[in-house]
């Protein structure tokens, strides 16, 4: 299932995402990769979910397509798309939720997430929440992205006894 989402990335990224303008998207897209290292960096000990492998079964190349193709995939065509008026961009917050949400919500009855600690879908429904207008917030102010993402990593670690 992971693997069929790598491919729907990239081809719906091939179709619908601006190439020709990529470096403008370059900087979110490593923004969101290293923001995923950057938690199975700092959750090595203690992961609040896992992602169960396809056939291919390791953990390690799963995170990989995640972190080099899905994510990045999904800041170019999060900010490909990204509408103007506020109904607009309201909705495409909620579009790209949804997605997320939804898909997790297939893989947590399919088996290919685990949670632990605490950790639920609905959080991650409210990581995405917060997640997406941080992609936007990075795409037009980085350095003031990194400085709320510091404050919210140690806000979730805190919130789920992860230490430092």
């Amino acid at each position: 299932m992971h693997l069929f989402i790598a491919i729907c990335m990239i081809w719906l990224s091939y179709r619908w995402g601006d190439w020709r303008n990529w470096q403008k998207y370059q900087p979110t897209m490593m923004y969101f990769a290293i923001g995923n290292l950057l938690y199975n960096y700092l959750c090595a000990e203690r992961m609040l979910w896992t992602l169960t492998p396809d056939w291919f079964g390791d953990t390690c190349l799963t995170e990989l397509m995640y972190t080099f193709i899905i994510f990045p995939a999904t800041a170019l065509l999060f900010l490909t798309n990204y509408p103007q008026g506020r109904m607009k961009i309201f909705f495409h917050y909620v579009q790209w939720v949804l997605i997320y949400g939804g898909v997790e919500y297939i893989f947590s009855l399919t088996g290919r997430i685990q949670y632990q600690y605490g950790w639920t879908l609905g959080w991650s429904i409210v990581f995405n929440v917060i997640m997406f207008p941080m992609l936007k917030l990075f795409s037009v102010r980085p350095l003031l992205a990194y400085g709320f993402s510091a404050v919210l990593t140690v806000f979730w670690m805190k919130l789920f006894h992860v230490s430092f």
